[in-house]
């Protein structure tokens, strides 16, 4: 039996997590296994059974939810993981990375993982083009991260920037080529 490769979707809280379910559903077609984490902030933008319904996977929201037997789920899901995809990914969580802040499920488990890490940030366009995001996300490549986007489209706040999450398909392909 063939092992599917196995790819962990940090979903953060943006308006963008919406697009989440389609690069779920787009890598699950394609013969990976799909592992959504959701952050709490996510949470608010899609819900647990929707992904799970998308990825055909448990999704996992809390680090702390007592499992059926003793086993660290961020290390456990780490251990297991060919990918890290973070996508919608905020300032916030791209900021924890880059200070080596693991105060969730989510962090906890990219620095857990020895798999590569791709990320397509998703923001407004002003919070993308800051210094200090600027500085993290090169610190962040400098140590081996990936990015994708983001790409010029219409933003939450209606205004058309930098700062729309890349497209599915080419967040995909990217996440493709890592895998190969």
């Amino acid at each position: 039996m063939t092992r599917h490769k196995e790819i962990i979707l940090g979903v953060t809280g943006s308006v963008a997590s919406y697009k989440a379910c389609d690069i779920a559903r787009a890598l699950a077609n394609s013969g990976f296994s799909v592992t959504p984490i959701l952050t709490r902030e996510a949470l608010e933008f899609i819900t647990p059974l929707t992904m799970q319904t998308i990825a055909r996977n448990k999704v996992f929201t809390d680090m702390f939810e007592l499992p059926d037997v003793y086993d660290p789920v961020h290390v456990s899901l780490a251990d297991k993981a060919d990918l890290v995809l973070i996508a919608p990914a905020t300032a916030n969580v791209i900021g924890k990375l880059a200070s080596g802040i693991c105060d969730d499920l989510l962090t906890c488990a990219v620095f857990a993982a020895k798999a590569p890490v791709l990320i397509a940030p998703a923001m407004n366009e002003n919070m993308y083009a800051h210094k200090i995001v600027q500085g993290q996300i090169a610190k962040l490549k400098s140590i081996g991260y990936n990015f994708i986007g983001p790409t010029k489209g219409r933003l939450a706040s209606g205004k058309s920037g930098i700062g729309h999450i890349a497209p599915v398909e080419e967040i995909v392909n990217h996440a493709k080529q890592l895998l190969k």
